[in-house]
């Protein structure tokens, strides 16, 4: 298996989002897919303490409790990989010294582990000065609560001061990053950021990896899908003209809300599937199935 950056962290190459375990997947279905991913030889797990929190009724921390409970009923602690992250949860935002604590101890306690493997800043705090919360992740891993830290949803000079930070007081190293990254979502992570992590070797394990499964081909053409709320629904055509205006800078309105024209207006053939997206090059509004 892959080492992870510069940690002693041999991970599978997929990581198991955790995300909506307890949300969209019931304890039972939860079981199930990491029973079937623990069975192909996966060892890395990925949630946070804010997982499920918006939804009705949850307060965050329900997808660390199925994982702990499924981690004591298969007597697998020791093969996996948990990754976990702080920072986001109602009631326990931002990066102060007590919040991270206090997280660090709720999430122990969910999973029912004694040490969190990888734990995530789950966003950057501007109002939380950087060395501030370091000295805090720092404390816990010397305490040997945690193994590694790491960030999320950093940006390149927000990350590189906090690396430049670590070095300089001797603190645990934020030895990954997790942004927001895949085929259609590019620019947040491609440039400074990027070479930053390359530079500093540190990690990179993007989230939404398959664009929350577009890139999967299940969106169709002609296909119906509904999103979050009873009013979201579009068909394929909708959605990838969605993807294609946001990913073109030059043809962004600047001062004027106005909808996409479509890459397929006036064409008589069928609209491409999913699957034929380019894998290199920019997405743009001038996609058409008659090139």
């Amino acid at each position: 298996m892959p080492r992870l950056g510069r940690t002693d962290l041999d991970i599978f190459p997929l990581c198991l989002g955790g995300n909506v375990f307890g949300w969209t997947a019931d304890e039972r279905e939860s079981f199930a897919i990491l029973d079937a991913y623990a069975a192909a030889g996966g060892n890395f797990i990925d949630t946070a303490d804010s997982y499920s929190a918006w939804v009705r009724g949850h307060v965050g921390g329900e997808s660390e409790t199925i994982i702990g409970r499924w981690l004591a009923a298969r007597g697998l602690r020791h093969k996996m990989i948990i990754a976990t992250k702080v920072g986001r949860c109602p009631g326990r935002l931002g990066l102060a010294a007590d919040n991270i604590r206090a997280g660090a101890e709720a999430s122990l306690k969910r999973l029912g582990v004694d040490r969190i493997d990888l734990y995530y800043a789950h966003a950057d705090d501007p109002a939380t000065p950087i060395e501030h919360s370091l000295r805090e992740f720092d404390a816990l891993v010397r305490e040997g609560k945690l193994r590694y830290v790491a960030a999320s949803n950093y940006t390149a000079p927000r990350l590189a001061e906090a690396l430049a930070i670590s070095g300089r007081e001797n603190l645990s190293r934020y030895v990954a990053l997790q942004p927001h990254y895949n085929l259609v979502v590019r620019d947040e992570y491609e440039g400074p950021l990027a070479d930053l992590c390359a530079r500093e070797d540190v990690a990179c394990l993007p989230y939404f990896a398959l664009a929350k499964g577009f890139l999967t081909g299940k969106y169709r053409p002609g296909r119906r899908f509904r999103a979050h709320g009873p009013k979201a629904r579009w068909s394929i055509s909708t959605l990838m003209e969605s993807v294609c205006w946001s990913n073109s800078p030059k043809s962004r309105p600047r001062t004027t809300r106005q909808s996409p024209p479509s890459p397929w207006r006036g064409c008589s053939r069928n609209r491409p599937s999913p699957r034929r997206l380019p894998v290199r090059g920019r997405l743009s509004n001038s996609m058409s199935c008659c090139r």
